[in-house]
């Protein structure tokens, strides 16, 4: 497996690094559902990294941000 394919696996948010550009995920029908906006945790809170708002949801994955990909 290639870096680039280790950085495409979604990892359980239970195991989540904090303070750091994270792409988060949530079920869907079809598989993960990704959300398009890079997201930290900061004292157990998701904020969506650009605005600095409080992200209202609860992701079960996530992976490495990577802009422009």
């Amino acid at each position: 497996m290639s870096d680039i394919d280790k950085h495409d696996e979604w990892l359980p948010i239970q195991i989540a690094p904090d303070d750091c550009d994270l792409e988060l995920g949530r079920p869907h029908k079809t598989g993960i559902l990704p959300l398009t906006f890079p997201c930290r945790r900061r004292a157990g809170v998701w904020f969506y990294v650009w605005a600095g708002e409080a992200v209202l949801i609860s992701p079960s994955h996530w992976r490495i941000w990577r802009s422009g990909v």
